[in-house]
């Protein structure tokens, strides 16, 4: 595939890294010459130097056929005016770009073909709220990713000595939980993959990734570790689009509080927040976070566009009593230096972008991307089309399907109607299905051996290596006898 990539910066550097390395045709467009050379002394990529949205700059850059346009600078007006000469000079196919002004993502009419023709709209700190809001509803867990819409989870934890699990055999899970269905996807032991079996014996510290019902959750949980009792005091050390969007979704459930250095925005913050209460000061500040009893904090989430300011605060409101730290570090090499000190988890904004917009590239019926380990591993939710004679999967068994090295199917989510939904027993906490219609029902099923799969399963696996994606897209491609 031909993909231009619009901005060298941190978004676009690590999708022209992913994206190089699945044998694409790469190339990244910026003013900013140093980012380029930079880029292209680690990848094999095509690089242009110019303003993105200037035509010539695109021509020069092969937009005449490329399938793909990717605008991810820093500004929205010009990553929006960039898809319009996409589509009106060349009428390029795909169209993604990054919008970070809520005054425009408010207004999705925007963008049509008839006006802004954005075929794709990526919000980073929209996706980046979500996902720290996630890590709060699962207290204790590293990672919290949403499939089927929410109907099933991919949680990552930390196994504690003392956990009911930890010391036996995976096939005493079931024995543990009767009435609950789980499947262990990966264990990190350290940071080296293991392929989890029934007789692997997880040990403590090991990272387990696994999958279930969102309902059920709690209840793995609790098999690997202790559980954290809920968050109920939370602040949140910086007031921009990320800081504004996460204090939106949490002050009805929780204490929010949220400290912004700018007294501009601060009035701004008071004006949209309506039972967070809006601090002006330094979040790095000792007597301030005194003052607001760090020590009873349960959550201290550090999301100013600074990574040293993000990590001083976090150390300094760690080492003052917080209970725990979440903090938002662009570096990579920051991220890995803090991350298990006084930092219990830090968050890469690239990294939890990247997922969706992989969603948009990839070949087939691919729902959900989510990158993970540092964009070694991935999570994929991909749809099986076809029959016995046309897929490699649909009609058969999972034990009986040949998966690449590395891969595991952790479950299925398979829409039924409302009669199959009273029919089948299962269980009456199941979520409406994602086409919006009343009698469809979603069955979260976890992956054993002989669990056959359907067409319009939507199936989420697990790779420890990332390299073998093209196989799993290959895997679940129809023949041409599929009519």
């Amino acid at each position: 595939m031909k993909i231009i990539i619009l901005g060298a910066g941190r978004v676009g550097g690590t999708l022209a890294s992913n994206l190089a390395s699945e044998a694409n045709d790469i190339t990244v467009v910026d003013s900013n010459e140093g980012y380029l050379r930079e880029l292209r002394d680690r990848i094999d990529i095509g690089v242009v130097a110019g303003h993105a949205s200037h035509p010539e700059v695109l021509l020069r850059a092969g937009i005449e056929d490329a399938d793909m346009l990717i605008a991810v600078t820093g500004v929205d007006e010009i990553n929006m005016v960039a898809c319009q000469i996409a589509h009106s000079l060349f009428r390029t196919p795909t169209k993604i770009a990054r919008i970070r002004s809520q005054e425009y993502a408010s207004h999705p009419g925007l963008f049509r073909p008839d006006a802004l023709p954005v075929d794709v709209i990526i919000s980073p700190e929209q996706i980046v709220s979500a996902y720290l809001f996630r890590l709060i509803e699962q207290p204790g867990a590293l990672q919290v990713l949403d499939f089927a819409e929410g109907a099933v989870q991919l949680v990552a934890v930390r196994a504690y000595y003392g956990g009911p699990l930890v010391g036996q055999e995976l096939r005493f899970l079931r024995k543990h939980m009767p009435n609950v269905d789980t499947r262990v996807a990966a264990i990190y032991r350290r940071n080296r993959p293991i392929m989890p079996t029934g007789s692997t014996v997880i040990e403590a510290d090991d990272e387990v990734f696994f999958l279930a019902a969102k309902q059920d959750i709690r209840a793995v949980m609790s098999e690997l570790r202790r559980l954290d009792r809920p968050y109920k005091r939370i602040i949140i050390a910086g007031g921009g689009n990320i800081g504004q969007r996460l204090a939106e979704q949490l002050e009805n459930n929780y204490s929010v509080k949220v400290i912004e250095n700018n007294e501009a925005r601060c009035l701004a913050l008071t004006e949209r927040l309506s039972k967070s209460i809006v601090l002006l000061g330094n979040s790095s500040s000792q007597e301030l976070l005194a003052e607001e009893h760090i020590e009873d904090t349960d959550v201290f989430l550090a999301v100013t566009n600074s990574d040293e300011a993000n990590i001083m605060s976090s150390m300094l409101a760690k080492r003052m009593g917080a209970r725990k730290v979440l903090t938002l570090i662009s570096n990579p090499a920051y991220a890995d230096l803090v991350q298990g000190s006084d930092i219990d988890i830090a968050i890469s904004p690239q990294l939890a972008t990247i997922g969706t917009l992989l969603t948009h590239v990839r070949r087939g019926d691919i729902v959900n991307v989510h990158s993970l380990r540092r964009g070694a591993a991935e999570a994929i939710e991909v749809i099986a089309h076809g029959d016995s004679r046309t897929s490699k999967v649909v009609g058969r068994a999972i034990e009986d399907i040949d998966l690449p090295e590395g891969a595991t199917i952790g479950a299925i989510v398979r829409e039924a109607s409302a009669e199959d939904y009273r029919d089948s027993g299962v269980r009456s906490d199941m979520s409406l299905g994602s086409t919006g219609k009343t009698y469809q029902y979603q069955e979260v099923i976890i992956a054993h051996d002989d669990v056959v799969i359907e067409s319009g399963d939507h199936v989420i696996l697990f790779l420890v290596d990332k390299r073998y994606t093209r196989d799993i897209e290959r895997l679940f491609q129809v023949g041409f006898t599929f009519f």
